[in-house]
């Protein structure tokens, strides 16, 4: 599976530069899938060679001994125990998952692999750092010219100098991994300074114009920026990671406040960033005491949405009726979710991770939120003395939903976020995405005060929409009427009307019409 995955990711580079932005979508999509094809293959040849064999306890636990045995040494260590919890959950349809028979935490007990190749190219830079960042950019693996590479070189040196000031010494080690970072139409050259002993990052995002010639669009020297970069409201990265324990240790000695869940999700391992996710959530759940309650916001008519107040994700599961306005099926709505984790999110839409038969401490829940469970979602609850077992929810970052932001903003947050909130319509736009429900509590702000959405069962491609005018009514009569005087099909959409329900409190005037007009 992992081969495959590396096949995929290794061709990123001619994508980029022949400009082929189709294919990266396809590779990206084709990357996804890639796991839970090749988890049902296995699944099946191991039925059909074990008969009702594998049922008994002792020969499972003697098959994750030997696996055990197998994996010491082994460079992909993690991804392959995620693989093996994935297979036993396919086998057993999600029953029977118990810790000791799974890989719930890591035999090899955070091992760093050693990389087949050096992982990353060091630069020591004595006297003249314009001439260290030329030698960065000669050995980039790109086959095609440089627009103006000598220009590019200043502007780097200008930017670091004027990021850094006196931090920046002309004794400065920098460390590059050897690999770009390819994600949609950029690559990123991803390395870190070392500057008496102060660690910095550093970022190079390289474009490719029409006349498929590079430039460096910008340098980047700030974790937070480069968090944001490694955001989970954007795409997975494609890195030629043989072994990405190794990778993902580099990348969190730049982003210290990522977990490993997070950075093994940005560089295409969204499974094993599962796992992670997961370890993380038992860790904190044996370090907390506070109780699950029902998230903060208005209430949806699709999900219901629960969380830990001390912990950073909540937990959305799909109601078993929705609201008589919502004309949708269960399986629409997890359909709108697969899109929304294969298309380009731009930062502007929230990945989520789905978990099958999720057992939760019941002692954590209050019974507000187990009453509000059994009442919304009772085919997707099972409860017993001890347990909350929820068949299917996703994992999503927590944010602060957009309307209760506004409630409590200042004059400056306010136009901040009101115009984020303008861009990421725009951006989503560009995207070929339509949010659909643009109401403010779809959409949550960031710990980096970026405008994000979230609510995914109304979202459609972009060309799939008729956007229309209201036509005029034919008769006084018609604008008083209980319904509308023209017809309306399922795709049509009246931005005449986001006027009458966006930007409706008073306190935005003075970006609102600023704000509709650029959306």
């Amino acid at each position: 599976m992992y081969g495959r995955f590396l096949d995929v990711t290794a061709g990123a580079q001619e994508r980029f530069e022949d400009r082929d932005w189709k294919s990266v979508q396809k590779a990206l999509k084709t990357r996804i899938n890639f796991y839970d094809h090749h988890v049902g293959l296995v699944s099946q040849q191991l039925k059909t060679m074990l008969n009702r064999q594998h049922a008994t306890r002792s020969f499972l636990m003697a098959v994750k001994a030997e696996y055990s045995r197998l994996l010491d040494g082994y460079p992909r260590y993690d991804i392959a125990e995620s693989f093996f919890n994935s297979v036993y959950c396919r086998m057993f349809d999600h029953r029977n998952i118990r810790r000791e028979k799974l890989f719930v935490n890591s035999s090899q007990g955070g091992r760093i692999p050693k990389y087949p190749t050096p992982l990353l190219k060091r630069y020591s830079s004595k006297t003249n750092l314009i001439q260290t960042i030329e030698r960065i950019l000669d050995d980039t693996p790109f086959t095609l010219n440089w627009v103006n590479k000598a220009r590019d070189v200043h502007r780097i040196v200008e930017a670091l100098q004027r990021q850094l000031g006196p931090q920046l010494t002309d004794e400065v080690t920098i460390d590059m991994v050897r690999e770009p970072f390819f994600r949609n139409k950029a690559a990123y050259l991803i390395g870190r300074l070392d500057m008496a002993n102060q660690i910095r990052p550093l970022v190079l995002p390289v474009l490719v114009n029409s006349n498929n010639e590079l430039y460096v669009d910008a340098c980047i020297s700030d974790s937070d920026e480069l968090s944001v970069i490694f955001g989970f409201a954007r795409s997975y990265f494609m890195v030629y990671a043989p072994a990405p324990a190794a990778m993902v240790d580099f990348l969190s000695q730049l982003m210290p406040h990522k977990t490993p869940a997070q950075l093994y999700t940005a560089i295409g391992c969204q499974k094993h960033g599962k796992t992670e996710l997961y370890r993380e959530f038992l860790h904190h759940l044996e370090s907390s005491d506070d109780k699950f309650i029902i998230a903060p916001g208005i209430k949806g008519m699709v999900m219901s949405v629960f969380t830990l107040p001390s912990y950073g994700f909540v937990f959305k599961i799909i109601k078993d009726r929705f609201a008589p306005q919502k004309d949708i099926t269960h399986a629409v709505v997890k359909e709108k979710y697969r899109l929304v984790k294969e298309h380009d999110r731009v930062g502007r839409m929230a990945d989520t991770l789905d978990y099958r038969n999720f057992i939760f401490p019941r002692s954590r829940f209050s019974q507000e939120l187990i009453d509000e469970l059994l009442e919304v979602a009772p085919s997707n609850i099972k409860l017993t003395a001890r347990e909350v077992h929820i068949r299917h929810l996703y994992m999503e970052r927590r944010m602060i939903p957009l309307n209760i932001y506004l409630e409590q903003a200042d004059d400056d947050e306010l136009r901040h976020v009101v115009q984020e909130y303008g861009d990421a319509i725009k951006q989503l736009a560009a995207a070929n995405i339509f949010a659909g429900d643009m109401l403010f509590k779809n959409f949550g702000v960031s710990r980096h005060s970026r405008v994000i959405f979230y609510d995914y069962d109304e979202i459609s491609y972009l060309t799939e929409v008729n956007f229309r005018h209201i036509p005029p009514p034919r008769f006084p009569e018609d604008e008083m009427a209980a319904e509308p005087w023209y017809s309306v099909g399922e795709f049509d959409v009246f931005p005449e009307e986001f006027r009458t329900f966006l930007l409706i409190n008073e306190n935005t005037g003075a970006v609102r019409r600023t704000t509709l007009r650029s959306v």
